[in-house]
């Protein structure tokens, strides 16, 4: 299918929304950006883009500027919270992800995209919110001579402030709160996880290594990791709670909480707690992969297809792979959009429902309550280690090793 000339919209000016619109702005689709803020940036806080995440930001020419605006991964460390012992070491330094694991401040990673967007001749519009989204109705007729669908009613697009606009496809990358998930899958109910998750970016005055780090105590867990050339720690600390905070990324706590709920975990973790002065705080929620990510002329990307805990570091990475698949999909040489949109789907839910499962079993493994199991859980990992070092990283080569930009225009490479 060629998309020169295909109009589309893509509501949220995030990671993947931004992607996508680089993606398909690269293969002749006009694409406009819909954002609600009243500015393109995110709130400071870290994410971490694993390989096949920086494969995506390769193939869309953009690898360079990222890894001169991020931190190298050398290793990520589990260690027990009591004395910031380490019990393994993961070695990121080998051919597979020496220099391709990076650690990136989202602001940055936002700034990147949206000038390689612009630059491109995507239209990024701001304080555009969106109260609702109405799908195409598909007309009794032939798809076109490039197998588009005829639509007797395009997508639409109704702004809170009060316009409107119609696009050939609708695309939403608007995040937990999509108001395009509901369209086409109907009203859910997430359901609280029983933890709650901190966020603070601090200033590396301790020496923090270039590598992440997992302290492990009982029922909670904190990961740091450098971010800007060193000059900055990310934290993010969770913990098993009966009660809950609102799903949001922009909740505020007292530091003191979160010194209280860490104040047995020893190593660097008091002092990268001390220089804490303002936390997020969120609860944190399971919802399902969504059951359809497509209909006339709207698709889903991201977390407003398939939210995931953060306890594999791939939100974002998944986000970057949805992006190029869908430009992908919507490249195939035969079928109507409505194929190719199924096509995308089929590509990526096995994967994703792969990742998710991942992630939710993490959990469970950093929070072991019992000593005795602890104990004898710590010592298993770090005679692996000892014994078969690269089996350590070698168990995440379905991760790190799949390579999504293999597929070129519907065709696995």
């Amino acid at each position: 299918m060629d998309l020169n000339g295909l109009d589309i919209l893509i509501i949220g000016g995030g990671i993947g929304g931004l992607t996508a619109a680089v993606a398909l702005r690269q293969r002749g689709a006009e694409v406009r950006v819909f954002e609600q803020a009243e500015a393109i940036r995110e709130v400071g806080a870290g994410i971490q883009v694993s390989p096949n995440g920086m494969r995506v930001l390769d193939a869309l020419g953009l690898g360079d500027a990222v890894r001169a605006a991020t931190d190298a991964a050398e290793a990520v460390v589990l260690r027990d919270a009591a004395q910031g012992r380490e019990v393994v070491r993961l070695d990121l330094r080998g051919p597979a992800t020496a220099g391709a694991y990076r650690f990136v401040h989202r602001a940055d990673l936002v700034e990147i995209l949206a000038t390689a967007a612009r630059a491109a001749g995507v239209q990024i519009r701001l304080l555009q919110k969106v109260a609702k989204v109405a799908p195409g109705i598909a007309a009794n007729a032939a798809p076109d001579a490039d197998g588009a669908s005829l639509w007797a009613t395009r997508p639409e697009v109704a702004l809170c402030h009060g316009d409107r606009a119609c696009a050939d496809l609708v695309i939403g990358a608007d995040g937990l709160n999509s108001v395009v998930r509901p369209v086409l899958n109907g009203v859910a109910t997430p359901f609280f996880t029983g933890q709650v998750a901190w966020r603070a970016v601090v200033p590396n005055t301790m020496g923090h290594p270039p590598q992440a780090e997992v302290h492990m105590g009982p029922g909670r867990h904190l990961v740091s990791y450098p971010l800007r050339a060193g000059t900055f720690v990310n934290l993010v600390a969770v913990e098993e709670r009966r009660t809950w905070v609102a799903e949001s990324w922009s909740g505020a706590d007292d530091p003191a909480h979160l010194r209280a709920a860490f104040s047995g975990f020893g190593g660097r973790v008091p002092r990268l707690l001390a220089a804490v002065e303002r936390p997020g705080l969120w609860g944190l929620f399971r919802h399902p992969v969504a059951l359809a990510w497509h209909g006339p002329g709207v698709a889903l990307l991201g977390d407003a297809a398939h939210p995931t805990l953060p306890f594999l570091a791939q939100g974002a990475n998944m986000a970057l792979e949805d992006a190029w698949a869908l430009a992908a999909a919507l490249s195939l040489p035969e079928g109507d959009m409505a194929r190719r949109l199924a096509q995308y789907q089929d590509w990526r839910r096995a994967r994703v429902e792969r990742v998710i499962a991942a992630a939710n079993g993490n959990a469970w493994k950093y929070h072991l309550r019992n000593p005795l199991i602890r104990g004898a859980a710590h010592l298993g990992m770090a005679a692996m280690g000892r014994v078969m070092p690269g089996r350590m990283v070698a168990q995440f080569d379905w991760l790190y090793g799949y390579d999504v930009t293999a597929l070129h225009d519907g065709h696995v490479a």
